[in-house]
């Protein structure tokens, strides 16, 4: 089955934009004598693969990342906009929507099946810019950081290095999807203000401006970042575990599809965490970008502690499924694009010699 949709993806007629991807004479080279780049050994614990379309750490390499983050992201938050949907609704008007299952009846009661989709182009629009920037520059802030402490410091402390780097780019990554959000939860919870995002843009920029667009900013720092650097490091830590506990053989043994089912399911696991660390902040944001000139702080004090677990389980269910689906996309595409994929990190031979 994995071998069958491979294949197809390297001959979609969408991968033409990047079906000419050659590396040059220099990486050729690098393919056929490969040596260990300097400074990245941390994510580069095997040797290049002649299979690779760019050099690992490359301007090219980022750039398909972050196209990996665009194609996972995109996809996976646009997927679950009815779900999404519900939960805001949840968060902001729990006397009327009590549970899950009882909003999506309300919802379908009120507005048809349709009305379930709502909101779903700034989705799309939103969490692909977000998905650019939060795989892209995670790969990049990796790469650098690792070359700033150095190869032992980078093995040694690299779940402080993947904690680091995720929130690195989950802040340019916010920027980029603030708008969007905030759009985006207008429409889902503000009955009658817009059904589309191309009405709901001059409304907001008439009302408030285009302060409308950023003042969930920082409550959206507060959910995402936490979410962001939590769905990294722990996803990175448990691939590394199960490949050392769980899966029995090594990585290098295991079949493509066998490492795709390996990076789903460490994606689910980091998931459910993700979903309970950055759900307070998340009620916060639903509920700030539903109420015109309300704070963070005035919209925390009138939920209170209980009122900012709304909406947790279907939340849990949402991000888990999300965070599994997107790694297994971004982890699927870096196989049909053939980018780099190095395998869990190994402890340095000058760190070895020291024991």
């Amino acid at each position: 089955m994995f071998s069958s949709f491979f294949e197809t993806a390297r001959n979609s007629p969408f991968r033409s934009p990047f079906t000419p991807v050659q590396c040059d004479a220099a990486t050729k080279l690098v393919a056929e004598d490969p040596q260990p780049v300097k400074g990245r050994e941390i994510a580069a614990a095997a040797s290049a693969s002649q299979n690779d379309s760019c050099e690992f750490g490359s301007n090219k390499y980022f750039a398909l990342c972050g196209i990996g983050g665009i194609l996972s992201c995109g996809t996976t938050h646009t997927f679950v906009v009815p779900l999404d949907l519900v939960k805001c609704r949840l968060q902001v008007d729990p006397a009327k929507y009590k549970n899950l299952v009882h909003g999506f009846k309300v919802t379908v009661a009120e507005e048809g099946a349709r009305g379930l989709a709502k909101g779903w182009f700034p989705t799309l629009l939103g969490y692909s810019a977000q998905g650019l920037c939060k795989f892209g520059l995670y790969e990049l802030f990796k790469v650098k950081y690792s070359e700033i402490i150095g190869e032992e410091n980078a093995y040694l402390y690299r779940t402080s290095l993947y904690l680091a780097a995720s929130a690195s780019a989950e802040f340019f990554a916010d920027i980029a999807l603030s708008p969007f959000e905030a759009a985006k939860v207008k429409i889902q919870t503000v009955p009658g203000f817009a059904n589309t995002f191309r009405e709901a843009v001059p409304k907001m920029l008439k009302e408030e401006g285009v302060n409308a667009f950023y003042k969930g900013l920082v409550p959206l720092w507060m959910r995402q970042i936490p979410y962001t650097m939590m769905k990294f490091a722990c996803f990175e830590r448990t691939v590394e575990l199960l490949y050392k506990y769980v899966v029995p053989k090594p990585r290098a043994d295991c079949s493509k599809g066998e490492q795709l089912v390996v990076t789903f399911a460490a994606g689910y696991i980091a998931g459910v965490f993700c979903a309970v660390v950055s759900h307070p902040a998340d009620v916060v944001v639903s509920k700030l970008n539903q109420t015109k000139g309300a704070s963070a702080v005035d919209v925390a004090k009138s939920l209170g502690f209980k009122g900012m677990w709304n909406g947790l389980t279907p939340r849990i269910i949402m991000i888990g499924t999300l965070t599994a689906l997107q790694w297994f996309i971004y982890d699927g595409v870096k196989v049909a694009l053939g980018i780099p994929r190095p395998p869990p990190p190994e402890m340095p031979a000058s760190l070895k010699g020291k024991q």
